[in-house]
């Protein structure tokens, strides 16, 4: 294949990302006791549901939405998750076809992604660019973090924030939600977890969320206990939260997670990746390194409470 050949291929995907994504990115603008913002939002449901990221919606008292082809509707808030940084909409107005899921942990450093939104107010932009790296992690408002999180050099700016991240085959794999730097942007993943909350906040308005009560952070294991737990890395305990699930069990600083319900731990990822709604209340042994053996403690979530 030429150079020549080469950009017309590169060319006519993106064109063909745009034609399919496009119509259903919807500028948003939104009105506040604070005044006025804006945003961008795609169209995920046929019964007008469209997901947008969480701050661009943040006091939203009137949700304005307006699409390439002129097309405008309002809009309600019905569901909002600060700690993943997404929300859900919904329109009673006849809305776009909607944009189908993809899964970004398919992604691969290097492959084309295209972002659609409504940068600086400029309604209907399209820019390309590649996956730039995967598995960042995001500080949000509520002061908690986004894991997963895919970088991409396709520009993002004010406005684009809950626009689409498309991969080459015009399936939504991310929603952009900040600008980082030149050349450096961030969206949300479509993963099996964040699908999970968007069906959560579509159908209830809500995410529910388990807590063990325990901070802590990725170790290395020295050689014999890594061959000891079949693993090179666990979470060490730095501290415990009195009255928590992980203190009621007997879990201490300086223990090292090695594994939660039977799932093999290495990062901190791996223990949130477990406390969703279903882990509420129910009893799952964790196993730790502590004063040279393994011992197994018995934990049970507890529904985490907004602050």
């Amino acid at each position: 294949m030429t150079d020549a050949e080469a950009l017309d291929a590169y060319s006519e995907t993106v064109i063909r990302v745009a034609d399919a994504v496009a119509p259903s990115v919807a500028a948003v603008t939104v009105r506040t006791a604070r005044g006025t913002g804006a945003g961008s939002a795609t169209v995920i449901a046929p019964a007008g549901h469209l997901l947008t990221s969480a701050h661009v919606v943040e006091g939203a008292d009137r949700v304005e939405l307006a699409f390439g082809d002129g097309t405008e509707a309002h809009a309600r808030v019905i569901g909002r998750d600060p700690l993943s940084d997404l929300a859900v909409l919904r329109s009673d107005d006849p809305t776009p076809s909607p944009v189908p899921f993809g899964d970004a942990a398919r992604l691969r450093v290097g492959q084309l992604v295209v972002a659609l939104g409504n940068p600086h107010g400029l309604a209907g932009s399209v820019t390309a660019g590649i996956v730039s790296a995967l598995g960042r992690s995001l500080p949000t408002r509520a002061g908690r973090v986004v894991d997963e999180v895919v970088q991409t050099d396709a520009a993002l700016n004010p406005g684009s924030s809950g626009g689409a991240l498309a991969d080459s085959a015009g399936r939504l794999v991310g929603v952009s939600t900040a600008v980082a730097g030149v050349g450096l942007g961030l969206a949300v993943p479509i993963s099996a977890t964040t699908l999970e909350i968007i069906e959560a906040l579509r159908t209830r308005g809500r995410v529910r969320r388990a807590w063990l009560g325990i901070a802590g952070a990725r170790v290395r294991l020295r050689p014999e206990i890594a061959a000891r737990v079949g693993a090179p890395h666990g979470v060490q305990v730095a501290s415990v939260v009195a009255g928590s699930p992980a203190a009621a069990a007997g879990a201490r600083p300086g223990d090292v997670v090695v594994s939660l319900g039977g799932s093999p731990v290495a990062t901190v990822t791996d223990i949130t990746r477990l406390m969703v709604e279903r882990t509420i209340g129910t009893r799952l042994e964790m196993t730790v390194w502590r004063n040279g053996a393994l011992v197994d403690v018995v934990v049970e979530p507890q529904e985490l409470r907004a602050a």
